[in-house]
């Protein structure tokens, strides 16, 4: 199915148009009708992030682009960046006018370096159109982006660390609060929104809120865009409504025979083949649209070794909890696959990965862990195998 329309099917800016006939609170009300969610994982809802910022006093604010796509196994933004750049940029427009912000940046993945030359393009063509620059259509409305190169760093994806790393700073999540929407950008009130949910935005304005709310679920609205790759037939970039089941998803990919398959990524649920009847949604399994998918012959402890690797090396080292307590998952790993890992210190570092999703200060520490307990709590009997029973 493809209900995200490609630029040329579109109607030409009609979501922008519909934006330009509507006050600043209609807009924030239609994204508020369709039950919008960030696209990106968190699941915050989209009009009350702008409705935020809109109440913001403020001389000057920010729309951020959010395309700093560092998840394992997620590349669902490549694809929009590439094939519908200008339903991002509309959706950035729509959302610079809800919430009195003139000035927007795409914050762009320092490993999508290729994609900046065609982006630059698609905005230069734009401005010369007039759907950016001082007045807008012949409207009051002036708005304009710019492209950020980010650096490569996974911590970026972290609304606060981007923030950080776009006013020059080394990439580290903030303390909150206060909360981008009131001290954000260089301290001004900023939005920031993931690539998709822009994409999004732009097509309820053009479509409706009823359009976008005609499936999914009552707390999941609308369709969602998949990364999908691993022991599957068919792996690629799908658009599925929300609450689809596990198992209704693999069917789609040719993946039937997985006996588990990551649910939002290396910070995502594993779930296994006895629970792919759950939906995923955000009142389920949460995601930000990766989907990796494990075959039958597929070693579990090899999976966390890979992903344990990724967070150790991708941790910024601001707090202790993700900066020492991932490499100590790591080894607790390695330790495994020795055959050299107790029952009881199994439990240690299960009570380490639980502080961790407490302690950490941001998101990637919070989430570090999860992989590594749902493994091991849906996987015990794999990995008793390899243990011994000293301690």
């Amino acid at each position: 199915m493809n209900t995200l329309p490609t630029y040329s099917a579109h109607i030409a800016e009609a979501g922008l148009k519909a934006a330009l006939s509507l006050d600043r609170p209609g807009i924030i009300s239609e994204i508020s009708a369709s039950g919008l969610k960030g696209r990106g994982g968190a699941g915050f809802p989209t009009a009350v992030k702008w409705n935020f910022a809109a109440a913001a006093q403020s001389e000057r604010k920010y729309i951020l682009c959010n395309a700093d796509e560092g998840e394992p196994g997620t590349f669902k933004d490549r694809v929009i960046l590439m094939e519908h750049p200008d339903l991002v940029f509309e959706g950035m427009t729509i959302a610079g006018k809800a919430v009195g912000a003139t000035q927007g940046i795409l914050f762009l993945r320092g490993e999508y370096a290729y994609l900046r030359g065609p982006l630059e393009e698609a905005l230069a063509r734009r401005r010369e159109r007039g759907l950016l620059g001082a007045s807008i259509l012949g409207s009051p409305l002036a708005f304009d982006i710019r492209i950020f190169m980010g650096a490569g760093a996974y911590i970026c994806g972290e609304e606060t660390a981007l923030i950080e790393c776009l006013e020059g700073f080394r990439g580290e999540p903030r303390n909150r609060p206060p909360f981008p929407v009131n001290t954000g950008y260089l301290g001004f009130p900023s939005v920031v929104n993931n690539v998709e949910t822009l994409a999004w935005a732009a097509c309820i304005l053009a479509r409706g809120a009823a359009w976008f709310r005609a499936v999914g679920t009552e707390k999941s609205t609308g369709h969602k865009i998949f990364s999908v790759s691993g022991d599957c037939r068919k792996p690629g970039v799908y658009e599925l409504p929300m609450g689809i089941t596990v198992a209704q998803l693999l069917a789609e990919v040719d993946g039937q025979d997985a006996k588990a398959a990551q649910i939002g990524g290396a910070s995502g649920q594993c779930v296994p083949a006895r629970d792919f009847g759950r939906t995923v949604a955000f009142e389920d399994i949460p995601t930000g649209g990766s989907v990796i998918v494990f075959g039958p012959r597929r070693d579990m402890l090899e999976v966390l070794h890979n992903f344990l690797e990724f967070f150790s090396d991708e941790s910024c080292g601001q707090c202790t909890p993700c900066r020492l307590g991932n490499p100590k998952l790591l080894e607790g790993v390695e330790r495994l696959q020795a055959g050299r890992c107790s029952m009881a210190y199994l439990d240690e570092l299960c009570a380490l990965g639980e502080t961790m999703q407490v302690a950490s200060k941001c998101g990637l520490g919070q989430s570090s862990p999860t992989a590594f307990l749902s493994i091991v709590e849906h996987f015990r009997e794999e990995i008793m195998g390899r243990m011994s029973t000293r301690v």
